[in-house]
Formats: C-alpha cells, structure tokens, sequence
C-alpha cells in the first residue's frame, strides 16, 4: 500500500480523496493555484504545493508541474478526481513512465474510451448496443447537413473529446443544426483542444441510466449497480440516484453484463463508468464510458456500502477485488443533489462570491455532504460552480426523497446564489415523486427556469401559520426586557393580520388570531386553527418545529418588520402587523421596478470573449449580441427585441461583473 498520494485536483474531490487516504493511513499532497491558496483542500492535506496562476491551463491541466511535485515530495500515487486531467491519456501515460502509480485505468483504456468516436467502435467490437449515427470526424457544416439526411432528425452533434455536457447540442431542422455544428466546435476546441465532431440519433424523452464497474489488474470485473442520472440541465446532470425506479431485474442484468464486457474489451482497471441512454421500452444504447470516478458515486457507495475511493487506491496497489459479482448487494436507495452556485431565477447563470455564511444540514442517519468549501470560503470565476454534492440514504425511494427535502431545507448558503430552491423543487415535483423522468424532464416542467419568490407553495397557509408564531414568540420575548414604565408594559393581543408581500402583484392580507398554550402557538385562520411548536433560538436561520403534528424544517431571516421564510423552495416575504397598522399599510404606494430595456446587461460574472455587434447595427429577436466565458462554458447573448445599438460599454477581453453594462440600445 501507498505511504504518500498526490491529488491532481481541487475542492470537493480532492477534500473526498483525503478524508479515504487519512482512513486508510496514507499521507496526501494537494497542488493548488494561487486562486485557492486559502482553500479547503489545501487546509487539509499534509503537504500543499503551488503550481502556477489561476487559470486551469497553467496550474490544474500542467502536467509537468503536477508530475514535478510527485517526484519533489515523494508521493508514489496520483488520484486524478475527476475533470481537469482525469481522462487525459497522456497525463496518465507520463505518470506511468515517471514510475508513479496512477490511481485509475492504464493510459491505453482512457484513450480508447476517450474518443467518443473510436468508443463507439470498441463498443460495438465487444457486442454492445451503440446508437445509429455517423461516427467519424466531420470536416465541415455542409458534410454534417448531408449526412444529417441520411440518419434523420432529431440528431445530436458531439464533441469526440466532449464531456460534462461540453461540446454537445441537440439539432432539430438544418438551421439549428448548421448553428449547433459551430458552437459544438468552438466549444470542443476551448474545452478539450479538440474541435472534432460527429452525429448520432437523438432518442427522444430518454433517461440516462449508468453501470457502475470496478476492475482490478488480476482479470476479475463486476458491476454495482446502476445510477438514474436522467434530470439533468444543459446535458448536465442535476439529480442522481440509485437504483433507477425503471429497470427491471432482466435490463438491468444485460446493462450490467454490456458494461462488464466492455471493461474487458479495453483491460479497464479501475473503476469506471459506462453510460447508456435508455428508450421507453427499456432499449439500450451506449452513449460513452467515464474512465474516472463519477460525480454521483456517493449514491452507489450508500447502497452498496463500498467506498469507490478505497477501491480504486487498492486495485492501483495491485491488490485483488475482495469480492466477486455475486457478494454485490444493494440496499435501500439513494439520492444526491448537486448544490452549485448558480441562479435558477436568471436562467441558471453564475454566481460568485464568498460564502458568508455556509451550514450543511445535521449529518448522520441517512444524510451526507461532500464539499470542497467551507463558512468564509470564496467560488471562483476559474473552476466549476459546485458548493457541494447532498446525499441521502433511505430504505426506500420514498424515504431518500423525504430525507432530501428535510436536509434541503435545512442547507444555508448565504453571499451566493445557489440551486437549493430549485432541487427543493425538483424533489417535491410530482412526477418526480412518482418516478417519471426522462433527460428532458427539467426543460418541460421548468421552460422559464426557475423563481422561488414567485412559486407556489403547496401549503401556503404553513407560511402564515409559521410567520404568525414568530411573530407572537418575538412579542412574549419583548415582554420580559426590563426597565418598562409601570403601567405601560407590553400587552400581548389576539389579533393580528399578517402581510404577504409577493415579488409580483399586490400585498395579500390575512387576519389572524394567535394565543399561546404553554409551548404550543395558536394560530386561527377564518375558523380553522393550526397548531405550531418552535424549536430552537429564533437568531437560528434555521427553524425546526410542528406544524400540526408534522416536523418541518424551514429557514427564517427577519429584515427589519420583514420575515422571509423559505421553506421547499419556495422563498415569501411576510410581516405581521396589528389590524389598525396593516389597515394603513394598504395606502402605502409600491415603487415600480427600474427599466433596463435600453441597455445590455451581463447575466453572470465572466469574461466578454466576443462583441458580435457595432453601433448602428439593427438588430432583430434572437440575434447574436455578445459570447461570456465563466466558470469553463461559452455563454451567448441573444437579442430580446428590434432595436439599434447606440453605444458599446465594454471590449472583448474584458472582465465582467453581474449586471455590468454591455450595450446601449437607441
């Protein structure tokens, strides 16, 4: 066994690889930029070394640098995590040749899964199902129309070298695929250096379903299992779990055995990952293997009780699998959530900050966090937006859901923008609940994204009940300060009305009546009454109670005589007020919003790469504006309505904050 591993990585995998090599007594090195030099894996590794400025090209996809510090500090191993150089053939290749063990496949099964074109080929050598499709390389937009003909729409335009959702885009007609074609291209050449694309059959409402497989260097291969990975957004993924609610025993078996084989045809060792896209009739076909570690192992490792970090430390230590197919058991079912810094209200873009505040939910029974960030620390312009992976483990696909909301709920992120409300959302969904899923699930059910301030709450009457008690809590809390003139102390009454203030529309007033009986808050709405115990300081954002018998958990920031409470992703804004005081609160009038209609605004932080117009130049909907680059991706600007450019704000090749001025509009 290892005494000393590298990590070539940063944040939430790196801290993963070092919390499994400090059980299993083995001394870690991380390598950070001077972007993360305050950061979370850097604080917990034994060693830390800088390697370069913080753009990834010169410090986390340097190979030399990173093979440098290996051979400087002595460590025998390098776990790759995932992204940056996980799947780089050559960077495993070098590692090999320097005489330092790779923590996953030999550089000669990356390659050959690497190439989503040369992929397609192994896999269909090794007896696998493949998708209909062209694969090999196109030279030009006019060859991919010809050949578009030939296999039909709706199609698919892939990167060979693509992943993560990059370099991929969906054709419908011959427009969007000639547009598709460029962006696909320029994004594979950014991303990967690798500008090669071909097509494929695009299956309609598909789910994307994945075979976890585990490979030592003795010949012995099994799988554990497979993951549902088919909520995702952009052709990433959002929601995973496992096992997937529609296969059953006879599918699952033959994934499992496709997947095996394919491991075999290419020597994988490792674990590994082979992706299918799975049809309405449970037909499969493959779609690419991740020879590295996936985002979403957690949930295979809570229903198989195997940690996959562990395994592949010892299978790179040449050790043998300690169990065979037939010791593979799954238990209950998992979920994981991805909690990334992004808006889902501005059409998911960016956001970047400090956290100001960052408290993960009770940990234990059935809940676990992974993350590479802590209370203080900062999400950075340069790397992926992920805060952190929340999973859970239940004996049931309905338990692991009920546990999600409860941890959701109780997850605080503040200085940021994140996707807690939209997962809160996504997992309370109906069809979510009842297991109808496909890739195109989010797109459907959330066209315009995604404001919690302007969701229903399934309950709203919670939301009331809930503000009232506060409310009332706050009041008897005010009675006991000392120093009240006698005679003019604090009296407490029964009626109140309290006010909900919408992001749109007008004000909602609801009388109330509220008393106290011992720990229970009485609260009257028109004849009904509710029952609500608070648990807890109320200086905690977050709040946990009954609500009429039921635990919640919720969150609550009181601003001035504001309460916003959030609660399954709905956030609201309420105050409660004596009857007299709401009645003259009506006359207040409601400042209209600012219209930024004539300008250009940046969505995200980022980096202006193109301005596509000038002054004067008309413009008509749906046209090209502006390219961003943030956090890896290529983001476009489109116009909204005809109008005239007036004046340019900013050149490409500036940075941008949110809401910067681009354009001005006459």
């Amino acid at each position: 066994m290892f005494d000393k591993i590298l990590m070539a990585n940063r944040g939430e995998i790196a801290c993963r690889v070092i919390r499994t090599a400090r059980r299993m007594g083995i001394r870690t090195v991380a390598v950070y930029s001077e972007a993360d030099r305050d950061a979370q894996h850097v604080a917990w590794a034994d060693e830390a070394v800088c390697i370069g400025p913080a753009p990834s090209r010169e410090s986390y996809l340097s190979i030399g640098k990173i093979l440098q510090v290996a051979l400087d500090t002595g460590a025998q191993a390098i776990h790759p995590g995932y992204g940056f150089l996980s799947e780089n053939a050559e960077f495993a290749r070098r590692v090999e040749a320097a005489g330092v063990v790779f923590v996953g496949p030999k550089h000669e099964a990356i390659a050959a899964m690497g190439d989503k074109i040369a992929s397609k080929k192994r896999a269909q050598a090794a007896g696998v199902n493949v998708i209909p499709g062209h694969h090999e390389a196109i030279a030009s937009v006019d060859e991919a129309a010809l050949i578009a003909q030939h296999v039909g729409y709706p199609l698919m335009i892939k990167a060979s070298a693509g992943g993560g959702g990059k370099g991929l885009r969906v054709a419908l007609d011959e427009a969007s695929l000639r547009s598709g074609y460029v962006a696909c291209r320029s994004e594979a050449r950014l991303s990967f250096g690798d500008d090669r694309v071909f097509i494929e059959k695009y299956i309609q409402s598909p789910r994307h379903i994945e075979i976890q497989v585990l490979a030592d260097a003795h010949g012995q291969v099994v799988f554990l299992g497979e993951r549902e990975c088919s909520i995702q957004r952009r052709h990433q993924k959002v929601i995973e779990e496992a096992p997937s609610a529609f296969l059953d025993d006879k599918t699952r078996q033959a994934m499992g055995e496709q997947a095996v084989e394919l491991a075999r045809a290419v020597n994988y060792q490792s674990a590994g990952t082979v992706e299918f896209v799975v049809g309405a009739a449970r037909d499969f076909y493959f779609l690419e293997m991740n020879t590295r570690l996936q985002v979403e192992h957690p949930v295979t490792e809570f229903v198989t009780g195997l940690d996959l970090v562990e395994q592949m430390i010892r299978i790179a230590a040449g050790e043998p699998l300690a169990f065979a197919q037939s010791d593979v058991v799954c238990q209950g079912w998992a979920l994981e959530c991805r909690i990334n810094a992004e808006d889902p209200a501005r059409n998911f873009v960016p956001s970047t900050g400090r956290l100001v505040h960052y408290e993960p939910p009770e940990l234990g029974a059935g809940v676990r966090v992974d993350s590479g960030v802590g209370e203080g620390g900062e999400i950075s312009i340069h790397y992926d937006p992920m805060v952190a992976k929340l999973i859970t483990h239940g004996v049931d696909r309905q338990d692991a859901i009920n546990k999600m909301r409860m941890a959701l709920n109780a997850f605080t992120v503040r200085g940021i923008r994140t996707n807690l409300n939209f997962q809160s959302a996504l997992v309370s969904h109906p069809q979510f609940v009842a297991g109808h899923l496909h890739t195109g699930f989010i797109a459907e059910h959330f066209p315009q994204g995604f404001d919690s301030t302007c969701a229903a709450h399934p309950n709203p009457v919670f939301i009331w009940s809930l503000a009232a008690a506060v409310h009332r809590r706050l009041l008897e809390r005010a009675t006991g300060l000392s120093g009240q003139l006698p005679g003019h102390e604090l009296q407490i009454g029964s009626d109140f009305v309290v006010v909900e203030l919408p992001a749109r529309g007008e004000p909602l007033y609801i009388d109330v009546s509220i008393r106290t009986l011992g720990d229970d808050i009485h609260v009257g709405f028109s004849g009904q009454s509710h029952v609500v115990t608070l648990q807890g300081p109320l200086r905690w954002l977050t709040l946990r109670g009954q609500f009429d018998g039921q635990p919640f958990v919720a969150q609550l920031e009181r601003q001035g005589l504001n309460m916003h409470i959030t609660h399954d992703g709905v956030c609201r804004v309420t105050r409660v007020l004596l009857p007299r005081a709401a009645e003259l609160s009506q006359l207040m009038p409601v400042k209209p919003p600012q219209d930024w209609s004539q300008f250009l605004r940046s969505p995200m932080p980022g980096k202006l790469l193109e301005l596509v117009v000038v002054p004067g130049q008309k413009v008509m909907p749906g046209e090209r504006l502006a390219v961003i680059e943030a956090m890896k991706m290529e983001n476009v600007l489109f116009a909204d309505a005809e109008q005239v450019v007036d004046q340019v704000l900013i050149a490409a090749g500036d940075t941008l904050a949110v809401d910067q001025l681009i354009l001005r509009f006459k």
